[in-house]
């Protein structure tokens, strides 16, 4: 009896298109179990291995540049009380595009065309559109929770203001866009796909995208898990990852950016808890900035499954 062929772990064709009818969480169907657990795995290593290898490239880097002792300055680069600091963990993380791009086509054989959405590809129209959306909602109602709250005192900003205004533009969008990619983009394509269950995606990527944000209170962890939650819905719904991209680029661009101007961006990145009363509106912020995106997805006309 001639032994049965083993299911190769690698895909070593040509690029490949997923059937037709698919949600977004779904495209990487048809797809082994093995399969699907083996890029989930090496997702997770490039995540573990390649963010902090160049997050120590950077940081080494300004501190040849900068000099002093070395043990002063990580510590202080790593709080990001430095503005090297908060390049180092922004590229880092933005290299988590390159991974999951190189997964996607290594071990399941798809164009990164299909990364993006189900039609496949960027649908910059409907990016630009959110993106504008969320500018207005976002800060809207950030403005609007001044009223009971109070505005916070703006000053001349901390040391090394511009340096970090500088690489807060050039970095933090890459850094927003790279989450998205990983979190709902592979894993939520990785987990729907391996178990033919698209809310499985949606749940499994959002919690995974919770965890991963360290410590944390109870209402903080309920904040990051809601903004899965909303983004990973959001995809579902408009078949790609546009709108959370906005979401997360204007969320994260003007948390560093007042931060900057009132408080500093050591004090956001230290972040540990929050109230339930700061995580209830946050949570309906980002409410309201789904339903505007899913009717203007709607109104464009977007594909959400795979023609």
């Amino acid at each position: 009896m001639s032994a049965q062929p083993v299911p190769s772990l690698v895909h070593r064709g040509p690029a490949e298109g997923p059937p037709s009818g698919l949600t977004y969480p779904l495209t990487l169907r048809p797809m082994p179990l093995v399969q699907g657990m083996f890029g989930f795995l090496l997702a997770f290593v490039g995540f573990i291995l390649v963010v902090p290898v160049i997050s120590q490239a950077v940081i080494r880097v300004g501190h040849w540049v900068r000099g002093g002792d070395w043990e002063s300055y990580r510590r202080a680069a790593g709080a990001y009380e430095l503005p090297e600091g908060l390049l180092a963990g922004h590229l880092a993380l933005a290299s988590l595009t390159v991974v999951v791009l190189l997964v996607a086509r290594w071990v399941h054989g798809r164009s990164p065309a299909w990364t993006w959405s189900v039609q496949p590809g960027m649908r910059w129209r409907y990016a630009l559109a959110t993106l504008l959306v969320a500018l207005v909602v976002l800060n809207g109602m950030l403005w609007l929770s001044f009223t009971w709250e109070g505005v916070p005192t703006f000053t001349s900003g901390q040391a090394g203001a511009a340096w970090f205004l500088l690489v807060m533009l050039l970095t933090s969008p890459l850094q927003a866009l790279a989450e998205e990619v990983f979190f709902r983009g592979y894993l939520m394509q990785s987990l729907g796909s391996m178990f033919g269950r698209a809310w499985i995606g949606v749940v499994g990527s959002s919690l995974v995208f919770a965890l991963l944000h360290g410590t944390q209170n109870p209402a903080l962890f309920a904040h990051r898990l809601a903004f899965g939650l909303v983004a990973g819905t959001l995809v579902l719904v408009t078949g790609g990852l546009e709108a959370g991209i906005a979401a997360h680029v204007v969320n994260n661009l003007f948390a560093f950016g007042y931060a900057i101007f009132t408080t500093s961006v050591a004090e956001v990145r230290a972040v540990q808890s929050i109230t339930w009363a700061k995580a209830g509106w946050d949570i309906l912020t980002f409410a309201v900035f789904a339903l505007v995106a899913a009717w203007i997805g709607r109104k464009m006309r977007l594909a959400a499954v795979t023609p």
